[in-house]
């Protein structure tokens, strides 16, 4: 409301002072009127631009007016005549000095799309790709706020998301639309703050495309990928594996541990019992057939790492 009595205000107090102050006509009412709506018109169009964007326009001004300067110095020393330099100023200067301008200021605008906000580089920038993405766990470590800085979401990430969900592969098509639905919360969360750039470095694949990328900001990279880790390796580039992240934080149990467990289904060998614990490890409990469908009590013996994951062996106490 404030706003619209700002602009309401400006469009009545313009014309009135250049009718008391400059001339009482109507022209000066004109006049007053057009730089009303210039003003209102400026104060909307500014509001919506970031600090960043109005940063970069004026340093494009400021390189097409050095442009000029060169241009003009340039013609001054090198004219043979002053009647070519009076020449110069006469036809052509007003002219070019407009053109450099404008040209410092879209050629500035049109790079600043490669940040997109982001105007400064650490690691405190958090790029994501499509698996953390896909994954989704990305969202929780946001919402208990295991995870600060800036998350970073490359344009050629969506695109890829995007393909994904207009694919005719139900699989591929669910991935993709659940990887767009986890981006658009991420920017939904209000203590998380999302960037999307556009900035597409040049490469042969998008896991080496998202290194660089990081590289290039000096940022870390969120993924569930494993060639991720060892790409980034050798780009130096710190990569936060979720699923490394999800190994480690696996709660520690030692042979000899009791603990109430719920017996799922039977097992391959004779009056074994199935059951998981909350993370997903497997515990396969000897003479835990009969109990199946039951939470009851086993005791832990051995514990065997595979490259898929952790089983453990239990007896029913």
């Amino acid at each position: 409301m404030p706003i619209w009595i700002f602009r309401l205000s400006t469009l009545i107090a313009f014309p009135f002072l250049t009718y008391d102050f400059i001339d009482k006509d109507p022209v000066s009412l004109a006049g007053g009127l057009l730089c009303g709506l210039i003003v209102v018109i400026a104060e909307a169009v500014f509001k919506r631009l970031r600090l960043i964007k109005i940063m970069i326009a004026c340093s494009g001004f400021l390189l097409g007016w050095l442009l000029f300067v060169f241009v003009d110095y340039a013609v001054l020393n090198f004219g043979q005549a002053s009647e070519a330099y009076l020449a110069w100023w006469d036809r052509y200067a007003f002219y070019v000095k407009i053109g450099l301008i404008v040209f410092g200021v879209l050629v500035c605008l049109f790079k600043s799309r490669d940040l997109e906000g982001l105007s400064y580089k650490g690691r405190h920038l958090k790029i994501v790709d499509e698996s953390a993405l896909i994954d989704g766990r990305i969202i929780d470590l946001c919402e208990i706020n295991f995870i600060s800085g800036i998350i970073v979401l490359p344009v050629f990430v969506l695109e890829q998301l995007n393909k994904l969900a207009a694919s005719k592969d139900p699989l591929e098509r669910a991935k993709g639309r659940r990887g767009m639905d986890v981006a658009a919360r991420l920017q939904e969360l209000k203590d998380v703050t999302v960037r999307v750039t556009s900035k597409t470095p040049k490469a042969t694949d998008e896991v080496e495309r998202i290194i660089k990328l990081a590289k290039s900001f000096d940022a870390e990279v969120i993924t569930l990928d494993f060639n991720m880790n060892k790409i980034g390796a050798l780009y130096d580039v710190v990569v936060l594996n979720v699923a490394d992240l999800a190994t480690a934080l696996k709660p520690v149990i030692l042979p000899g541990e009791s603990m109430s467990l719920f017996i799922m289904k039977d097992g391959k060998e004779k009056e074994q019992g199935i059951g998981y614990l909350d993370d997903g490890t497997m515990v396969v409990v000897e003479d835990g057939r009969k109990h199946i469908g039951k939470r009851t009590e086993v005791a832990v013996y051995s514990i065997l790492q595979t490259s898929s994951g952790r089983m453990i062996f239990a007896k029913v106490k």
